[in-house]
C-alpha cells in the first residue's frame, strides 16, 4: 500500500511500501525437498522443519556420496535462495523480458535474475517428477488461503502498525514468511525480514520479530 500524498485519518505512512511474500516457490521447493529425502544438512541459520511434514519419497534411494552432496548443496542453495528471496525484484526485469524471444538465452538470464537461485537450476528438477511436491504444495495453498483474514484491518501488518512502521524506517521493505514450526527470525539482505507464518500470525512474536529490524 502506497499514496503519492498523506491521507487524513489513515494511520499508515502514505510513502511506505512494504511487500509481503508468503508463498515464496524456492524457498519453499528446498524445504519440502530438505523432509521429503531425508536430508540433514548442516549449518547455523537453517530454518526449522516444517508445520505440515510431507511423506518421504520412498523411490528414490540415495548412496552415503549421494547424500552427502546433497545435504551440501542443500545449505548452499538454501543460503542463496533466502537472500534471493529478500532482494526487491527491479520493475527493469520485467519490462526487459517482454522484449527477448522465448527459448533465448537473453531470456533465460532475465528469468534466472528473476527468479533466483533454486534446487532446479543448481542440482536438477528430477525430485519434483513423483507426485508429492504437487499434493504438499497444494494442501499448504489451500490452508495458507483459509488463514488469510477477510478484511484488511485484521491483516498482521496492520495489527502491528506502529511495529511495521519502525522497522520501515530503520529499512524494512520485505517481509518473507514460511511454513515452519518453533522460533526463526532473520534478516536477509539488507531490507528483508525471513521469519515464519506462525510467527506473523502471532501479535506479540510479530512484534518481536519487526524490532530485531530496528
Amino acid at each position: 500500500m502506497r499514496s503519492s500524498k498523506p491521507m487524513p485519518g489513515n494511520p499508515w505512512p502514505h510513502d511506505m511500501s512494504i511487500t509481503i511474500d508468503d508463498r515464496p516457490n524456492s524457498l519453499l521447493e528446498l524445504l519440502w525437498i530438505r523432509e521429503a529425502y531425508e536430508l540433514h544438512p548442516a549449518g547455523e541459520d537453517l530454518p526449522p522443519l516444517l508445520i505440515d511434514t510431507p511423506p518421504v519419497v520412498g523411490e528414490v534411494s540415495l548412496n552415503a556420496g549421494a547424500r552427502d552432496e546433497w545435504e551440501h548443496a542443500w545449505a548452499d542453495v538454501w543460503s542463496a535462495a533466502a537472500a534471493h528471496a529478500g532482494r526487491d525484484i527491479e520493475p527493469r526485469l520485467f519490462e526487459a523480458i517482454s522484449g527477448t524471444a522465448n527459448g533465448s538465452a537473453e531470456r533465460m538470464d532475465i528469468l534466472r535474475q528473476i527468479v533466483g537461485p533454486n534446487w532446479r537450476d543448481d542440482v536438477g528438477d528430477e525430485v519434483f517428477a513423483d507426485g508429492s511436491y504437487s499434493e504438499w504444495s497444494q494442501r499448504g495453498m489451500a490452508a495458507h488461503l483459509a488463514e488469510m483474514p477477510t478484511a484488511l484491518e485484521d491483516s498482521p501488518e496492520r495489527r502491528e502498525l506502529d511495529a511495521l512502521i519502525a522497522a520501515w524506517r530503520a529499512g524494512l521493505t520485505k517481509i518473507v514468511t514460511i511454513p515452519c514450526s518453533g522460533v526463526f527470525t532473520r534478516k536477509v539482505a539488507q531490507n528483508a525480514l525471513l521469519t515464519t507464518n506462525a510467527i506473523r500470525s502471532n501479535s506479540n512474536d510479530y512484534r518481536r520479530a519487526l524490532s530485531t529490524f530496528t
